[in-house]
């Protein structure tokens, strides 16, 4: 009798990424892997620590930005393809800015947010003008809406999960209702991800370098 299929084993297991800091491990190269759904790991500032073969292949590869710009509020305030990639970018920008907000009343002394926050301050009026609305949030699920450059637009649900271990990380999560057209559509990314793996986080540059488009552009 054939065995049957085991379930996609996106199960995180954990390594060090700094000293005191577990990570959630979702980078696995195998099949079931590459094609669970995007996700990625995060601490508060909207830092961003780890991700899955997928969430590279939506978004950008990770992998080639260096540890400062690894930060999901700063990419969509200063990506200019990060900003294409949402085609309501108008909702997905301020929704940001609240999550911060909410963080800064958390953590009113944490230096890394204040500089964030300054930085984001400086080069986007758009952020100036939503951080003094002093608006805060603390949403746990929603609906995306991404515009690849090669399969069009996603429309993708994430939820947020709590690490029990470690209250400041985050595990977010997107998802496709089955039987839509942006469920079929994520066949082709995870694909891509399966033959043209990203750089590994130990190659990654060491200096400022813009975020990458994980496809080529249409041009």
């Amino acid at each position: 009798m054939p065995r049957a299929r085991r379930p996609p084993s996106w199960r995180p297991e954990q390594h060090i990424a700094e000293p005191g800091l577990a990570v959630l491990d979702i980078t696995g190269r195998d099949e079931d892997t590459v094609r669970a759904p995007p996700g990625r790991a995060g601490r508060r500032r909207m830092d961003i620590l780890a991700w899955n073969p997928l969430a590279a292949a939506l978004l950008t590869d990770f992998s080639q930005l260096t540890d400062k710009q690894r930060n999901y509020a700063r990419l969509i305030f200063s990506d200019p393809e990060m900003r294409r990639r949402y085609p309501n970018w108008e909702k997905v920008a301020p929704d940001c800015v609240t999550f911060l907000r909410m963080e800064d009343a958390r953590h009113p002394d944490d230096p890394s947010l204040t500089e964030l926050v300054g930085e984001l301050s400086i080069k986007d009026p758009h952020f100036r003008q939503w951080w003094a609305a002093h608006n805060v949030a603390a949403q746990t699920t929603g609906v995306k809406t991404l515009r690849h450059p090669l399969v069009g637009e996603l429309t993708l649900d994430w939820e947020t999960l709590a690490v029990a271990a470690d209250p400041d990380q985050q595990l977010v999560v997107w998802t496709a209702t089955p039987g839509t057209p942006s469920h079929d559509s994520l066949d082709f990314p995870a694909s891509w991800a399966t033959t043209h793996p990203p750089t590994t986080t130990d190659n990654a540059p060491g200096t400022d370098t813009q975020a990458a488009a994980p496809f080529p552009l249409p041009q």
